[in-house]
């Protein structure tokens, strides 16, 4: 599990093809690796992925092609958000994060309001129904809370600090970006059609 509360923005130092679906090695950008073991998991703008190989400064994960199918953003030289697991004993700065994406969203805007930016991201129509003003989501591993929603595309706004360490500051319209909707909404929904089923 992780908060979405991001700790490092890294960098994809290469990408390769491999039986299963790709090998990176990702520079740590700043992210601290003295207490990563192998077998750690790292949420990577998002995904959650396995540590197979450590480095002083970087790590290396597989990334599956179920994976590779529903998330963005794994080209060499992409810069990537990195947050470690969540411990019992950190703080929940952000909401409960699995590091599962649901689908890539599609940056329809972009825009200055004021200091800020505001993120305007349409989503596969399916998932429409799972976000919710002033609710939570996950927009490449970064928790936000939701300004307005309408049918399958909602916005965000995005405070100058939140441009600053992580990799949203980049973003341009046209953009992919993976998306990972708030846990409870899942839960909410398994339990109205469990109970429709009698």
């Amino acid at each position: 599990m992780f908060t979405g509360i991001i700790t490092a923005v890294g960098r994809i130092a290469e990408a390769a093809p491999s039986a299963g679906g790709q090998k990176l090695r990702i520079e740590a950008g700043g992210l601290p690796l003295e207490d990563v073991a192998l077998g750690d998991s790292i949420a990577v703008s998002g995904v959650c992925l396995t540590v197979v190989a450590l480095h002083e400064d970087a790590f290396e994960v597989d990334v599956s092609q179920e994976t590779l199918a529903c998330a963005a953003g794994f080209e060499r030289g992409a810069p990537v958000n990195l947050e470690k697991a969540l411990r019992l004993a950190d703080r929940l700065g952000g909401h409960l994060v699995s590091g599962h994406v649901d689908a890539r969203g599609t940056v329809e805007r972009f825009e200055a309001a004021g200091d800020n930016r505001l993120l305007e991201i349409a989503v596969p129509q399916e998932l429409g129904k799972y976000i919710a003003r002033k609710g939570s989501v996950t927009v490449d591993g970064v928790s936000l809370t939701v300004n307005s929603v309408e049918a399958a595309a909602f916005t965000v706004n995005l405070i100058p600090h939140t441009l600053a360490h992580t990799n949203l500051g980049r973003l341009t319209r046209g953009a992919f970006v993976n998306i990972e909707i708030d846990l409870l909404a899942r839960y909410v929904e398994r339990m109205f059609d469990a109970d429709s089923r009698g």
